[in-house]
């Protein structure tokens, strides 16, 4: 016959969680989806950057019809994470327009109208607009 349970809750540790938890740097153990995950690893660039000494910002655009889904909703939800580190989400109108904006974020520093040391970039698209946006 197997044992009562009494006193194994108080044996039990419970930690607290929350929502936010998924992009709280300090939290090792954390539960995400994947687009979840694209955010953590712009948080975590910027912090490396900050690590190294580097004055880094972000820049995050892309065709929301892209079949990465929520992505886009996933970086609008981000948005106080975002402005605490300098990260910027811009949807773009289509893949083009979305490519040369990260382009021009990767310019601006060249004569010497930036306030970054650089700026760490991700662009998303489908498909046909990768085909086109790819010579960007």
């Amino acid at each position: 016959m197997a044992e009562p349970l009494e006193g194994r809750a108080d044996q039990t540790a419970v930690t607290a969680v929350s929502l936010d938890d998924k992009f709280d740097l300090t939290k090792d153990r954390i539960f995400s989806t994947g687009t979840q995950a694209i955010v953590r690893l712009l948080l975590m660039q910027k912090e490396r950057d900050r690590r190294a000494g580097l004055n880094t910002g972000g820049f995050i655009t892309g065709y929301r019809g892209s079949p990465l889904g929520g992505v886009d909703m996933q970086m609008h939800s981000a948005k106080k994470w975002f402005d605490r580190n300098d990260i910027l989400f811009q949807p773009g109108l289509n893949e083009d327009l979305a490519a040369t904006a990260v382009w021009g974020a990767q310019q601006a520093e060249m004569r010497g109208e930036g306030k970054y040391d650089g700026v760490f970039c991700i662009w998303y698209g489908k498909g046909p607009g990768v085909d086109r946006s790819g010579d960007v």
